[in-house]
């Protein structure tokens, strides 16, 4: 009896060991497609140490180039055992599949949902100065202006197919006005060209817009969430002036396709926990960040929906890298 116990004790320690997501497993390695200190790194690396006791220990592995596709494709291509996942974001798993002549990976294929991480608004901002000056104070002004003074305004974005050059584009679409887009080598330049008043408008992400609209440099004048953001009370979005306009910057995470449906559960219950406890919700909003969680189902089927909206605005945008 004793050698048939021995025998079932060191078996049920084995499959302990093989099993995925066991205790006694390696580290957890998160990808994240983007260089270390961004917002999709600080809430990445937040959310690594409140899942410590129930997944164990989570190392966040910064793969960044190529827009993100490196990293994603780092992700697509890990064994699907849960112990490598990764952070999918608007760009590696909306727009890149447009705006790529070649992807190294298919984002509708390659990936398995865990949960939605985050959302942020991005927002419609004008630098103080120039709107004083040009007496612009909301959008009903701005088009306005922009129809009373045809090819008069620019707009700068961090770059071709950036979230704020796709934002612009369809802003320009649906008011049916011009304005000359001035792509930036990244949104922080894009940033310092408006507030030097190189370009007179941006619609930038709100983590990083935020500071200067506090400090006044900056004047919100509307959200592109499809409904106003608590992050930035008094802001109206522009799907109050133009119904069905939403272009948010969102990401979340995914493990590679194949991955067995119980450790994706197990992950996302996990991770979901993680977003809804106060310290998260605190350390998110100092970074104008909303958390969001989802099922992975849910996820996969957000992912899908993006893809399919952002398709035809990369394409009337002409954005192309080669």
């Amino acid at each position: 009896m004793n050698r048939r116990n021995s025998l079932l004790s060191v078996m049920a320690a084995v499959a302990a060991l093989a099993s995925p997501l066991s205790q006694a497993q390696e580290p957890i390695r998160l990808i994240v497609p983007y260089a270390p200190g961004g917002p999709l790194d600080i809430t990445s690396r937040a959310l690594a140490e409140r899942v410590r006791d129930s997944l164990g220990v989570v190392i966040i592995d910064n793969k960044a180039g190529a827009g993100g596709n490196i990293g994603a494709d780092a992700i697509a291509k890990a064994n699907p055992d849960g112990m490598t996942i990764g952070l999918a974001a608007t760009a590696t798993h909306a727009v890149n599949p447009w705006l790529y002549t070649k992807m190294p990976y298919d984002a509708g294929k390659d990936f398995a949902g865990i949960t939605q991480m985050v959302r942020v608004p991005n927002v419609l901002v004008m630098n103080a100065a120039k709107a004083e000056q040009l007496k612009i104070h909301s959008v009903a002004d701005l088009v306005a202006y922009a129809k009373s003074h045809p090819g008069k305004l620019n707009y700068g974005s961090g770059g071709n197919g950036s979230a704020g050059h796709l934002a612009g584009e369809m802003l320009k679409q649906k008011a049916g006005i011009f304005a000359l887009h001035v792509p930036y080598r990244g949104a922080n330049p894009a940033q310092l060209a408006l507030l030097s008043g190189e370009v007179d408008f941006n619609i930038d992400n709100l983590a990083a817009a935020a500071p200067n609209i506090k400090s006044g440099k900056l004047v919100a004048l509307a959200v592109t969430s499809l409904n106003a953001t608590p992050l930035l009370p008094n802001v109206p979005p522009l799907s109050k002036t133009y119904p069905g306009f939403a272009i948010d910057t969102w990401w979340g995470l995914v493990a590679p396709a194949g991955t067995p449906k119980p450790v994706l559960d197990k992950l996302s219950k996990a991770f979901n926990e993680a977003l809804q406890a106060p310290e998260t919700k605190t350390r998110f909003n100092t970074l104008m960040a909303e958390p969001v969680g989802s099922t992975p189902a849910e996820f996969d089927k957000f992912m899908a929906a993006e893809r399919a909206k952002y398709q035809p605005i990369v394409k009337a945008s002409g954005a192309k890298v080669d």
